[in-house]
């Protein structure tokens, strides 16, 4: 599958087929996030990639101060 970048008004977008849309269950206004990869290439993500790292270090911080998140919630 081949997706080309089109003058959309004075911008340029990409145009997603209709069966694309479908199969990731995407709708107009969703985001998507670029992910440059090390070979060169380009990832598009629904998911944010700096959100889930700042998630990934509150998870760890919540396990190592369990005990006392637990005491301020009281």
């Amino acid at each position: 599958m081949t997706i080309e970048i089109k003058k959309i008004g004075n911008s340029v977008g990409i145009i997603l087929t209709k069966d694309l849309l479908a199969r990731f269950n995407l709708k107009e206004g969703d985001k998507l996030f670029p992910v440059e990869q090390p070979n060169g290439g380009l990832l598009l993500t629904l998911h944010d990639p700096d959100f889930e790292k700042a998630m990934e270090v509150a998870r760890r911080g919540m396990k190592r101060y369990h005990n006392a998140l637990a005491e301020l919630a009281k």
